[in-house]
Parts: structure tokens; sequence; C-alpha cells
């Protein structure tokens, strides 16, 4: 599971402050109970115990600890549920005989004793210790020689382990270091170096979820299941779901002695390499091989439909991989003629390309797929990397490069007013269906200067995405960024992308609730090849789980017809979109496939810059190699079409539409392997009842939100500007006005389009509380002044314009110690001025790519991921100040020498302003502050310039000191950052 729209993820890496492994030992009661402090307790660091630890643990609990072993004699009276009522009752009876440590070891195994899988173990001793009451006077060790990667520690941990020693992980690393494999590294280095990356990686799996401690995480069973039955998962992890059930005791129990037999086998000349993560011949089976991907390349290129069904067939003949291979379709009328059928112009219309960005692929691919979906009338996402605007203009052949949905990402690069106004859609990736609340991260070498210009950032400097949308931690939050975009867009329907979990229909109905007029789910086998392996493999459910749920949940609100649902993840061909409509989808993602099409062989080195077809790279040489052309990509969907065709002939339907929401056409045809006990897709075939609604979105409509104060200052400002003289106006704003700047930004971007307007062409005084998201995405010409208080989001993508907030000069109040903006102020702004005389809440600047801003003081987490601007802080910052800060400059005024303790030092340097060039510089934007905000903290700062410059710090990126026109500082300084 992980966290979506509530309870937002987290970043370990910048924000590991938050984040701990730490691990108790010994009395594990109420903690405030007097009782406690005569007992003893051990504290870990970590969960993960190499060996050493296991011994020493050992050795320390010698007289408390007892040992339970998961092995046992092959014969025919034992079998695998007696062995775990054994392990059971041998738990219970130790815990009662006072026993404050439990230790499950498969260690004896051997070719006669065979192992309960650890995970079940885990279980059946947590439950079973947790159904008497007992659970809590005990620590549960694992010693387990099944664990490798971090996901098994996740599950045995989530399942309620207190630690876990992967003995054979570390006697296989041994015997490899004897082989001398590691170079120069001592054996303990190696062994420190693997635990570091568990730890690491059990960090990243509980901020997925929104956990910091593994004490929240451990026994919560924070995970689907997926394939097991649900008479399994009721006994022996309870609270768990399974939905479509699966592999049972029985099962398992078949399962493990085959591959017991095959570890005992003699005469083994060599093992299996397995194919888990990268395919093998003879490993496992993998959705794209050579000759899928051959066969379709040499069907688009050659425009052959015979050869695409070869491709099809192949595809559909392989062993079932995903849900929807287990399934087939009901005929319930008479087949028609292929001329009765929608046509392929059409059903072309209900397709995209996914959400792949610029700067994740080339120029040419992005653009690419581009002009292909706008000669079809589908859809492709520029992706959260921005687009250069010369794509927004049709091409003098009458090709258009200009993707039709534009991406607002959590790292909101490039999302300006003027971007977010040459499109007809616009998509909120909450997120992403192969790394669900990981964020991002584009490497330094893949930023060229064209890049940078697009996410407005240097060349060269990596660029973070935050796991959370940092203006969406609630529904609510989620409804005020559609709000937001709906009014910088006036004509742009607005969706959601979310990936297919558990509850995901939930979230999705608050989505329709909220006024998003699309809803994508994503499923947990598409994504780049630049996705983390384990997340590849463990993160996320299929989106036949994801979109069947939405679909009922939202059929059953009577949403359904108000919202047009779309679906992605790994479709491939004909027969996947028509089940996906009658799984509910009305449209439908199709990327990986037309990266394939454009000549990608899934070579899976996405994120190191060297693709050898010129796909997903920004070097010039491979880029070269490229030889897609939009000609193949309307190939691709063409066929997809007109197989989509045959099939609902086949059926007897004239259109999709007639199919969608209609899962009484598919039936379950295979439980997939004999080892699946009571596989049971009823749960996912359930038809919700419509009413008198049609089960699809029959007018794609964009759900209205209310205007601002907008509609009147447009009616105001509109005579005057278009006559070409500057305007002053003057209003009341309460907290009910939201979003107060944007709409008429957006109107001066689509109206005026090219012309320029000066810094003071629109000036617009406010008096009294504005609501949240003042002055997002503002542009050049605007400038509001808030004579009050703001809520949050103040200038969120910010383009350009100018704010200024201050309290009425009649006040008394010290501004330096009083907040006077919200949460999450300057999120992704690009460029333009912010002036507060007071302080900001946490997250300010968080994203910040271009604008400048004077406040009085910031909360947590201040400058976070900042990638360009300059921010100054007169009074104090808190906790993880420059946090994941990459580009930009900021600077500090700290007489009592606080920022040491708060700064967060891992990507940045800071020291006292040692050049003129930049005291100059600091002065000016003081010198701005106190002129516009009129304060008086600024006014006395100014006042004993000479003095007070020494306490300001500056802040700067390590990755930008070789990038600056201006030095910060001595050469000794700077060989000392590196």
């Amino acid at each position: 599971n992980f966290s979506q729209v509530t309870n937002p993820p987290i970043d370990s890496l910048r924000e590991n402050r938050v984040m701990s492994l730490n691990t108790r030992l010994g009395n594990l009661e109420n903690i405030l109970d007097d009782k406690l402090t005569k007992q003893k307790s051990y504290l870990l660091a970590s969960p993960v115990l190499t060996n050493t630890q296991f011994k020493k643990l050992n050795d320390i609990f010698e007289k408390e600890i007892k040992t339970i072993d998961l092995t046992y004699d092959i014969n025919e009276k034992n079998n695998l549920k007696n062995q775990l009522d054994r392990i059971r009752s041998e738990a219970e009876e130790f815990v009662r005989g006072g026993a404050k440590h439990l230790v499950i070891s498969d260690e004896n195994v051997s070719k006669n004793r065979i192992s309960i899988p650890v995970i079940l173990a885990q279980g059946a001793v947590q439950s079973h210790l947790t159904n008497l009451g007992i659970r809590k006077f005990v620590s549960i060790h694992v010693k387990s020689s099944e664990c490798l990667d971090t996901h098994y520690f996740a599950v045995l941990i989530g399942a309620g382990a207190t630690t876990v020693n992967p003995y054979l992980t570390i006697d296989s690393i041994y015997q490899r270091f004897e082989k001398g494999l590691f170079g120069k590294l001592s054996f303990d280095e190696c062994v420190q170096r693997y635990a570091k990356a568990i730890n690491d990686g059990l960090l990243k799996i509980m901020s997925k979820m929104g956990i910091s401690v593994i004490s929240s995480y451990r026994g919560g069973l924070n995970f689907q299941s997926l394939g097991l039955s649900r008479s399994l998962v009721s006994e022996y992890f309870p609270g768990l779901e399974s939905r479509i059930s699966g592999i049972g005791i029985l099962g398992i129990e078949n399962m493990i002695k085959k591959h017991h037999e095959k570890a005992f086998r003699e005469n083994i000349i060599s093992l299996p390499i397995g194919g888990i993560y990268k395919y093998r011949h003879g490993g496992e089976t993998h959705g794209y091989q050579a000759k899928t991907m051959h066969l379709l390349q040499s069907a688009v290129t050659n425009d052959s439909f015979d050869t695409y069904k070869k491709y099809s067939k192949l595809i559909h003949d392989m062993p079932p991989i995903h849900l929807r291979d287990l399934l087939g379709f009901i005929s319930k009328k008479k087949p028609i003629s292929l001329k009765e059928v929608e046509s392929v112009t059409e059903i072309r219309k209900r397709f995209g390309t996914g959400s792949m960005s610029m700067g994740a692929l080339s120029k040419e691919a992005h653009e690419t797929l581009a002009i292909a979906m706008n000669r079809i009338g589908g859809a492709s996402c520029s992706g959260e990397g921005g687009e250069d605007e010369e794509r927004f203009v049709p091409r003098a052949n009458g090709d258009n490069a200009n993707s039709r949905v534009k991406q607002v990402a959590s790292g909101r690069f490039g999302v300006t007013a003027k971007y977010l106004n040459h499109c007809n859609e616009i998509e909120i990736k909450v997120a992403q269906g192969a790394k669900p609340g990981e964020g991002g991260q584009l490497p330094g070498f893949k930023v060229s200067k064209y890049i940078s210009k697009l996410r407005h950032s240097t060349p060269g400097v990596t660029l973070v995405s935050p796991p959370p949308h940092h203006d969406i931690y609630s529904i609510e939050d989620l409804a005020q960024l559609i709000y937001d975009l709906k009014q910088i867009n006036p004509k742009a329907r607005v969706g959601v992308k979310l990936v297919a979990s558990t509850g995901v229909g939930t979230v999705a109905a608050g989505v329709a609730k909220a006024k998003a007029d699309i809803i994508l789910i994503s499923g947990h086998n598409g994504g780049s090849g630049a996705t983390p392996q384990t997340s590849v493999k463990y993160v996320g459910l299929p989106w036949e789980m994801g979109l069947t749920e939405t679909n009922q949940i939202l059929t059953m609100n009577n949403l359904r017809h108000k919202v047009v649902l779309r679906t992605d993840g790994s479709i491939k061909t004909g027969r996947d979109v028509v089940m996906a409509a009658m799984m509910g989808a009305d449209e439908f993602g199709i990327a990986t496939t037309s990266l394939i099409a454009m000549g990608c062989i899934m070579v899976r080195q996405c994120h190191s810059d060297t693709c050898p077809v010129g796909i997903c790279t920004q070097r010039e040489d491979l880029r070269e190699k490229f030889v897609g052309t939009p000609e193949k990509v309307v190939n691709l969907f063409t066929f997809v079409a007109e197989e989509v065709r045959e099939i609902l002939a086949e059926l007897g339907f004239k259109s999709l539409n007639e199919v969608i929401g209609r899962t009484d056409l598919l039936t379950q045809i295979s439980k997939g392997s004999s080892n699946l006990d009571d596989l049971d897709f009823n749960p996912l075939l359930v038809q919700a009842d419509p009413g008198d609604n049609p089960r699809y979105c029959k007018d794609k409509i964009r759900n209205e939100v209310p205007n601002t104060l907008d509609e009147k200052i447009i009616c105001d400002v509109m005579p005057l500007i278009q006559s070409g003289q500057n305007v002053e106006l003057s209003y009341n704003i309460k907290n009910t006005d939201r979003t107060v700047g944007a709409r008429l930004s957006s109107t001066l971007v689509t109206d005026f389009k090219d012309k320029s307007f000066n810094e003071n062409q629109i000036n617009i005084k406010l008096r009294g509380s504005a609501g949240q998201s003042l002055g997002a995405f503002i542009v050049k010409g605007i400038n509001l002044e808030v004579i009050g208080d703001c809520n949050d989001y103040v200038g969120k993508g910010l383009s350009g314009g100018t704010i200024i907030v201050r309290p009425a000069r009649v006040t008394e109040i010290e501004t330096e110690k009083n907040t006077i903006i919200g949460n999450t102020v300057l999120y992704g702004a690009t460029s333009g001025k912010l002036f507060a005389s007071g302080q900001a809440g946490e997250r300010f600047a968080v994203r910040n790519s271009g604008a400048t801003a004077v406040v009085e003081g910031c909360g947590t987490n201040g400058c976070e991921y900042m990638t360009g601007g300059t921010t100054v802080f007169l009074g104090d910052v808190g906790d993880n100040f420059a946090a994941g800060m990459t580009g930009g400059m900021a600077f500090v005024f700290d007489p009592d020498s606080k920022l040491e303790n708060l700064i967060n030092p891992n990507s940045v340097i800071y020291n006292k302003l040692e050049t003129d060039y930049w005291k100059s510089y600091l002065k000016s934007l003081v010198e701005q502050h106190a002129k516009f905000t009129k304060s008086k903290y600024s006014q006395k700062i100014l006042y004993e310039w000479d003095v007070n410059v020494n306490h300001f710090v500056q802040v700067c990126p390590l990755e930008m000191l070789d990038k600056l026109d201006n030095p910060i500082s001595n050469k000794s300084l700077k060989q000392k950052a590196s």
C-alpha cells in the first residue's frame, strides 16, 4: 500500500530527520508504566541484524531466548498445516513460560527436512500470539535463508517481526568475498553496505505510506495480498484484504516441496539464472521479448496489419502474465459485419501515449509522439518536464507537436501560465504506476541546456521531484488544485492520475466530487525503465483491480457518467483495450508499446543517458540513432483500433460505448496455475447498477467550478489595458476569495498572446484576508498588494507577477515574530517577486525555479528542492532548511548562529557573505522589501547594514559552485566543498 492524496508520502532521503528504524527490545508494555524503569530495554539502530549481531543478541538474552525450528521431516504424517499449528503451540508455550525473545529459524533445512516459508510462519506466530493477547511480552527474531531484497524484509517486519537476520545472504557475500569479487573492500565493509542498502530500502518503503518510524509500520500489514487464498489470509494475516483469493495451504505445500526437490538435486552443473529482473532465456516469462518487439516494429514499419496480427497472437499465446490473461469473452449476440462497427478514426480518439516527460525522452521521441497523436485526434501528454513554446504553434507542413495534455506533477517543472493555456486538458499526476509514492529524479548529466531551459533550471544540475504534491495533503487540497487549474485555464478539462491500489475507488469518488473531469487508473506494470527494479516487481496493483473497483464505486455513487475513466499499464493489443472497456474504461493509455513502435528495444537503462536507440537520452550522438516516425506510431494505433473493431464485430457490438462496464461479457477461463487453489475473479466482474445513467461518460463536459473575484477584476481591467494605460484598482478580499489573479493571467496570456506588459501595468490592492492560492500563476504585469494576510499556496506557479503582503500600517505587531502568509508559498514558481512583511509557514519556496522573495522568516523545510531564484530570510527559519536544494541562492539573517543546527547540509554549502557583489545584491533586495512592505524590521536591518550584513549566511547548492558567474567565496572554500 502507499499514500494517495491523504497521508502523503515522505522523502526518506531529504527528510530523513523524521525517519527512524530504531527498534526496541525488552519490555514492550506501556512506556508510561513505572515498572518499565525497573526492567532493561535495548535499542537497536535497525531491525536488520548481521550474523555477528545476531550471535551477540543470543549471548545477551541467553536465558530469555527460545528457538522455534521451522523445518520438519518430509513424510506422510507431516504436512504444512499441522506444522504451522506446531510452531504456534510452541510459541505460546515459550511465552507463557517466561521467554522474552523468540527466534524462528530455518537453519536446520536439509535434504530430509523441508522449511515452512518464513513469512507464513511469521504470520502464524504473530496472529496467534496477538489473538491470545500475549504478543506484547515478546520480541520475534527471524533467522531466514530466504531474505534477499528489501521487499522480503518489509513484508516480514510488516507481518510483525522485530528483527531479521538474513544469514544465508551474508554467507553468500562471504563466499564472493573469498573469491576476491569485491576488490579492496573488507568483509565487514561488504556486509555493512548490504545492511545499509536494506535499511535505505525499508525507509523508502515506509515513506511511501507516509510512515516515519518503523514501530508504526511493524505488524501493520500495510500491504495488499495478490493471489493468496482468502481462508489463508484470514487465518494467518487477519485484516489483510485478498480480493481475488488464490493459493492456499495445499498449493503452498506442493510448491515448497517442488522447490525443495530442485534445491537438493544432484549433478547440477550450474544454478539457473532466474530472469526475475532482466529477461533471460529459460527464466521468468516477460511481457515483452525479442520476438514480439521485432514483429511489432516490422508491422508498423511496413504498415502491415497481417504482421501485427502475428504479434498480437504471439502476445496472447504466451503463458499468463496479467490478470486479464485468465479471462475470456462471452458471446451473447450474433456476430455482425465489420462495416457496421464504428470506424478506426473514432476508436483512435480514445487512445493516449501515457505521460513521459521531455527530459526522460529525447526531443525527437517526445515530439514524434505528439505529432502522431495530434494527427489521429488522440492524446499525448507533456509529462512533468515542461514543453518548448515553439511547439505551441503548428508547423509549416501542418503537423502539430503541441501536447494536448499538459501534466502538473509534484516537481512542477516548467508549469507556467503560458504552458497551462496551450492545452485542452491538464493532468494532475498524484502517483506513477510503476513507482507510486517515490517522486522522481533527473540526473544532472541528463539536464542539457535545452532541458534546463524547459524546466527553468541550470544545465548539469540534478532535478528532484518530491514524493508528494506539497499542496495536496487531503482531498480538499486536491479540490483546491483542481480549482486553481480551472481558473488559469477556463476551457481545459482537468484529470487526476491515480494508481491501482486497495481503496482507490474511494479516492476516485472523492476526486470526482472535487470536480475532476477525468480519472486515470494506472497499473503497476506501466512506467519507464528508469524505475527501481524492486518497485517494478513489488509496488502497486494490476489496473484490472483498480479499474474495476473504481468503476463499481463511481457507479454506485452516481458519479460514473460525470467523469471520463482512463486506464493504462502494459496495454499491448486490441484485446487488452476491449477488456479494459468491459471493466469500465472510456479511454486507454498505450505508452511502452508506443516506444517500442518507435524503436525501443527494452535495454532498461533509461536513467543512464545511454539509450542505444535515441529514445531516452539527451546525448546528441545517440539521438542521431533515433528511427521513430509519426507514421509508425499512427500505424500502431490504427492496427490496435482495427483489432478492436474485429473483436466488437465478433461479439455483435457496433461501438466501444456498448461494451463499457459490461463485465458480464467476461468470464474466468483459467486459474493460471495448478497451485492456485481458489482464484476467484467474481469481485472484479461484479456489475454495479447505474440506475437511469449510462455506464460510461456520454458527454465529455467540463465540470465547472465557482467564479472568483477575478470575474469582477477582468471586467474592470480589460477596457483600460486595451488602450495601453496602467491600471490601479482596489478591492476588499475575504478568505473565501480563492486563486485571485489566475483567471486574469489566463486572459492576458490568451487574449494578448506575445504582448509584453511592463511590471507596473496592472496594480491591484486587496484589503482583508486572502483565501488559498492568492496570485497563483500570475504573469508579468500584474502586481497584487494585500494589506492583511494570506492563506496557503500564495504565488503557486508564479509566472512573472509581483506579490506584496503587509499588515495595516496602524498595527503594532512585531512582524518578524508573526506569520502573515501560509504554507507552501511559491511552490513551483518560475519567475516573479514576492515581498512579505512577516513570516511564512512551512515549505516556503518549495521547488522554486526562479522567483525572487524576501520574507521575515519561515517554518520547517524552507527552500526544499529549490532549483532557481533567490530567497532572503530576515528572521528565523525552521528545521531541515534547504533539503534537496540544487539551484538558486538563499540568504538567512542569523545573528544568533542558529542556522547550523537547522540546515540540511547534504546538498548545500553555507558561509558568511564574503564578496562585494553578493553583499550589494542582498542589500538591494532588502531595500526593495523595505520599500514595498513598509516593514520597520527591514528598515532597522538596513539602518545598521554595515554591522548586520555580517550576520547574514549565504546558502548555495554544491552543484552550483562551478556554475556561478559571481563566485560566493575564495578558492579554498570551493576545494573544501568538493
